[in-house]
């Protein structure tokens, strides 16, 4: 990323948007856990769409995860599925109790192992440049694993799980949704027309390459970031020890996950790079020559999906607009 790009921001709410009654709590204990009662339950302010809490209970045993699905019921049996699909080989929290469609009084939600470590956001901020870059290592290691599930089609990805639709319907798709994205009241009010205009512009110039990775449909995490990765130290050095939130997962190219993930790497000073490629390729990742380029167009594409959202807050559009200045301002794009 040029300098001048942003730092991410803390993405995520002070506290979840709902409390759970002391009721629905027992009832929760008693169906997961006979016998058990919650002793303390601590809300966790790291999600934006879905509500978590970590719960201990007594008599005493390891604590939990509650996770609440608030924004689309479905996506809890989903990540059911993708959980029980990857986790012999990725790790991931195991799902122990599952309510896929909820009570009358509560949406669907699911009890998960819960997993100490700290989030990969939080090492690159207080941790040694050593650390940072095994934990990198272990996360492109992480990625390829992912990428080694593969699916019959590309697609948005539902329970099963299983591709039910394309990304988008016909040629040239990712292009095409950008400028859908862009041609949106929200992006419209949110991007200057000249960012907008020369975002398109890009994305039409990449489209002849693009289409050559179009049909792949590997497993993609869709939100493979910093701050969905928990690392930990084992032995001396750093490792991955879960990659949480797959509601977003997809059927697609891995490079989009390259891209989530060095979306705020500063080229000029790279912390997670070498690192993070170098151990995706070291476990079997393809990394075509122009895999950054790539990587940094499709995370383009996610970028403008944001824009356009209802549900972004406001307090985060300036950073996405610099964000994407700083893809379209790129030397490399003006050969493209």
């Amino acid at each position: 990323m040029i300098p001048g790009a942003p730092e991410q921001a803390r993405w995520h709410r002070a506290e979840p948007r709902r409390a759970v009654p002391a009721p629905a709590l027992d009832r929760i204990a008693q169906s997961a856990f006979p016998g058990r009662r919650v002793a303390a339950m601590e809300p966790l302010g790291d999600g934006l769409r879905n509500a978590n809490f970590k719960l201990c209970f007594e008599p005493a045993r390891e604590p939990v995860l509650l996770r609440i699905y608030e924004h689309d019921p479905s996506v809890c049996r989903k990540e059911a599925d993708l959980l029980r699909l990857v986790g012999a080989s990725v790790p991931v929290p195991e799902m122990i109790y599952c309510e896929a469609t909820g009570w009358e009084d509560l949406p669907p939600f699911a009890l998960l192992r819960w997993i100490e470590g700290i989030t990969f956001r939080e090492l690159k901020r207080r941790g040694s440049r050593e650390a940072i870059g095994q934990a990198a290592y272990a996360a492109g290691e992480t990625l390829a694993a992912i990428g080694r599930f593969s699916f019959s089609k590309p697609g948005w990805i539902a329970p099963g799980p299983e591709v039910t639709a394309p990304l988008l319907e016909g040629a040239q798709p990712l292009a095409r949704f950008v400028d859908l994205c862009l041609a949106s009241e929200n992006a419209r009010r949110r991007l200057p027309a000249d960012v907008a205009d020369r975002a398109q512009a890009l994305m039409g110039r990449c489209a002849p390459r693009l289409a050559e990775i179009e049909h792949e449909a590997c497993l993609v995490h869709g939100d493979f970031n910093r701050r969905n990765l928990l690392v930990r130290e084992t032995s001396g050095r750093w490792s991955v020890a879960a990659v949480l939130d797959w509601e977003f997962a997809v059927a697609g190219s891995p490079l989009a996950d390259l891209g989530n993930f060095l979306r705020y790497e500063k080229r000029a000073q790279p912390l997670a790079e070498p690192h993070f490629s170098t151990g995706f390729a070291h476990a079997g990742g393809v990394l075509p020559p122009d895999w950054r380029e790539l990587a940094r167009i499709l995370d383009l594409a996610a970028i403008a999906e944001s824009l356009a959202s209802d549900r972004l807050p406001e307090v985060y559009v300036p950073e996405l607009v610099e964000l994407v200045r700083a893809t379209i301002e790129e030397p490399w794009t003006r050969s493209v």
